[in-house]
């Protein structure tokens, strides 16, 4: 059997980690196809080398473009890759332009594909991962969804029941096996003079945050209120383009919020796990958070993570003035809960199915 994977952000890499290590244990031959949808090969090369896993076979340089624009160029370099080599089965990961056009190159040529992470729905076509997943679960062959509530909408949409395995999340492999290499390489808390339990953590990069003043200013004015009234440093590890949105609206970074630059995997999640509270617009971040038991805030007005909602571990808070209850909420609640998204098998069960 031949594998090829197809990556193309830092979050697929890292979901995608523990697949390639299990492959790569097991002897199979596969290749590595990285479309750099967001970064440079630069960039990512020590990404890579933190996580110790090789480089891509196959580097596209695609970069940022429109969404069009990105598909069109990463669907045609794809192809020319699945050519070359000949896959018996494509694994895409998750809701990016990397994973639609990943699935759409191998749909056209008739490769068996794989989609990890399928199922997640937030209901919100308005956002460009809705499609983008949509579309890849249904020109799947391999469904292979983090939990039972992933199958029901998989199911809803007419699936037949037998392409669809509920494995887990490899994000749960992922935190585990990395949250091991960082500990073992790594002191960030004491690099940033941080102490456990004593800071929050934020994220904000979705367009539908940064491309609107409102929605943009609104959480800047909430981190404010939130220093004001617990004293704790808000640290925002903020991207380039979140910045460059900030600087054009005219905004300013508030009192006590301290923006780093973005951060690798390793440090980052030493970040996570050592947070009083996770305030994020990122989908992976809800997951590592209730995964790592740390409270979370989500900055969006839906989740396609409902299930940590349901647990009482991620509070929807889209951008309201109403932030300050919810850290007080979420940090004075006393509730534990168990990780839903599996053992930190997903991976072996994911490639014993597609084995078998």
């Amino acid at each position: 059997m031949k594998i090829a994977i197809v990556v193309g952000t830092r979050p697929e890499i890292i979901k995608m980690s523990p697949l390639i290590r299990d492959v790569i244990s097991r002897g199979i031959e596969f290749f590595l196809i990285h479309t750099n949808q967001h970064y440079s090969f630069e960039m990512d090369r020590i990404f890579f080398k933190d996580l110790k896993l090789q480089e891509p076979d196959f580097n596209l340089n695609v970069g940022s473009a429109s969404h069009g624009k990105q598909t069109g160029i990463m669907l045609d370099g794809i192809e020319k890759v699945f050519y070359d080599i000949h896959p018996d089965i494509v694994f895409v990961q998750g809701d990016t332009n990397t994973v639609l056009s990943g699935a759409l190159a191998a749909s056209k040529l008739n490769i068996k594909i794989g989609h990890v992470e399928a199922g997640l729905r937030s209901f919100d076509r308005t956002m460009p991962e809705e499609t983008n997943r949509v579309i890849a679960d249904h020109i799947s062959d391999y469904l292979f969804a983090p939990t039972e509530n992933s199958k029901k909408y998989l199911l809803a949409e007419g699936i037949p029941e037998e392409m669809i395995f509920v494995t887990g999340n490899t994000i749960v492999d992922a935190v585990y096996q990395n949250l091991e290499i960082s500990k073992q390489s790594r002191n960030t808390l004491e690099c940033f003079g941080l102490n456990n339990d004593e800071y929050f953590l934020a994220t904000v990069h979705r367009a539908e945050n940064t491309d609107k003043k409102e929605r943009l200013s609104g959480i800047l004015v909430g981190f404010n209120k939130i220093y004001q009234e617990f004293n704790l440093p808000i640290i925002f590890p903020a991207h380039p383009r979140t910045l460059k949105m900030i600087k054009q609206f005219n905004l300013e970074i508030p009192d006590g919020t301290k923006v780093i630059d973005p951060l690798g995997y390793l440090d980052f999640l030493q970040l996570e796990s050592a947070a009083k509270l996770i305030l994020t617009d990122s989908g992976g971040l809800q997951e590592e958070a209730c995964i790592l038991g740390v409270p979370c805030i989500t900055l969006r007005d839906n989740t396609e993570r409902p299930e940590t909602v349901e647990l009482g571990a991620n509070v929807i808070a889209g951008t309201n003035s109403n932030l300050v209850n919810l850290v007080n909420k979420m940090t004075g609640s006393l509730v534990k809960w168990d990780n839903p998204y599996g053992d930190g098998n997903a991976s072996k069960r994911i490639i014993n199915i597609v084995i078998n």
